[in-house]
């Protein structure tokens, strides 16, 4: 099976890490800055009122290691 991306595509995380130059990590974290903020924004809505389960799930991964400060 194909192995499939979350939010940042291989090419993406190279970018953020600096691998490809500091222009290339601009435009990189404009696209994952967009994607948060429109479409991960809608994926939640959608998740809340279908699959709430699914939601849990996401924010188990996405919280995971934070503290109940």
């Amino acid at each position: 099976m194909a192995k499939t991306r979350a939010l940042l595509t291989q090419t993406e995380r190279e970018q953020v890490a600096g691998e490809h130059g500091n222009d290339r990590k601009y435009q990189a974290t404009s696209r994952i800055r967009r994607r948060i903020k429109d479409e991960m924004t809608k994926d939640i809505e959608v998740l809340a009122e279908h699959h709430p389960d699914l939601l849990d799930e996401l924010r188990e991964v996405v919280c995971e290691g934070e503290s109940d400060e």
